[in-house]
């Protein structure tokens, strides 16, 4: 057999140093393009993000600037209302009365009977919060819910007959435009309370909203144990609040509407904890701002401070703004009573359908 002998190509030290320098040229050029191309598909991954952002928003990002708020300027603003004893004018019961047709105010005000019985309350999922855990059996008495939240021409009503102050978001006390069947916002729990007693009712407990919510059995969510965003408005999806009406798909077991999504619901509940629940003390207690000096008081400085004195109060829901899973039933939210938001509503509970429609009309 012929024999081969493999013999190595020898090059000159200048061959030798063109060739690494050419190695070089080529890694460094590859690199660059690497970043360059990599830095381009971020850049358009942010960009295809802000106009999802902007497509998502509210307001035209045009008129930014009308809608910027300092911090605590919202509560501010709704302290200085809540100071209005009375509303300026607005309407007259015959003007609101007129908005809708008979058929419509029928089933606005329509109530549903929550059978008595067991059900279970909370959660003993590992991803729900600590506050919404333990999971533990509750029976409740026959009571009724509210159909749907109290929308806005239902809130009019009662201002034309009170002349309590109307919502903040109702310039010159008027409703917003193509908003007569929203649920009213911009209304604190005492506005809520006030409302409900008004008509006969009462603030429904968080047990009692739950439980019209969620049925006996432990749904997750009104229509079942699946997130379907077909049948809830909430984190962003629509920008705003809808129509009470709007999701019949998305009913729970008793025939009670919007009880995800839209707006997150005052109860008359105080956010304590649940027996046996591992969350911090500390979650359960409000805090207030405290300056340490005039220095600090002038800039709007200070430290947060638990108020012994101040309470929450639990919210239920989820709403048109919220994250998806904190439209769950067993999810509580809270705030301060005083507090009032473009996403807070409520509904009212009562223990006598007849005796309520009487009062109302």
């Amino acid at each position: 057999m012929p024999s081969y002998s493999k013999s190595r190509i020898q090059l000159d030290p200048t061959a030798r140093l063109h060739r690494k320098r050419f190695l070089a040229a080529t890694f460094i050029t590859c690199l660059a393009a690497a970043m360059v191309f990599g830095a381009l598909h971020v850049v358009t991954l942010g960009a295809n993000r802000m106009a999802d952002m902007r497509n998502r928003a509210s307001y035209d990002l045009k008129d930014e600037a009308k809608h910027i708020r300092a911090a605590g300027e919202d509560i501010e603003l709704h302290r200085r209302h809540e100071e209005l004893s009375k509303a300026p004018d607005t309407y007259s019961l015959a003007e609101v009365s007129a908005f809708i047709s008979a058929e419509q105010w029928q089933e606005l005000d329509t109530t549903i009977l929550i059978p008595a019985g067991p059900f279970l309350m909370g959660s003993n999922s590992s991803r729900a919060d600590m506050q919404d855990q333990p999971q533990h059996r509750r029976e409740l008495g026959d009571y009724y819910m509210d159909k749907y939240p109290v929308t806005n021409v239902q809130y009019a009503r009662y201002v034309a007959k009170t002349k309590h102050r109307p919502p903040l978001d109702w310039v010159n006390g008027k409703i917003p435009d193509k908003k007569l069947l929203h649920p009213v916002t911009m209304v604190s729990w005492h506005d809520a309370k006030d409302y409900c007693e008004h008509n006969g009712k009462w603030l429904p407990t968080e047990a009692e909203w739950e439980k019209a919510a969620r049925g006996p059995d432990a749904k997750r969510w009104p229509w079942g144990n699946m997130m379907d965003p077909t049948r809830l408005n909430t984190y962003y999806h629509i920008g705003a609040t809808t129509d009470v009406t709007r999701y019949d798909n998305g009913q729970s077991e008793y025939g009670v509407y919007d009880m995800a999504g839209n707006v997150s619901e005052w109860t008359s509940s105080r956010f304590e904890p649940y027996e046996g629940s591992k969350a911090a003390s500390a979650l359960f207690t409000p805090k207030v701002l405290v300056a340490n000096s005039g220095a600090d008081k002038a800039m709007k400085i200070g430290e947060l401070v638990e108020a012994e004195d101040r309470v929450f109060r639990v919210r239920r829901g989820g709403s048109w703004k919220s994250d998806p899973f904190s439209s769950s039933s067993y999810h509580r939210n809270f705030s301060m009573p005083h507090y009032a938001s473009d996403f807070f509503g409520f509904r009212c509970a009562g223990d006598n359908a007849e005796q309520m429609d009487k009062q109302i009309k």
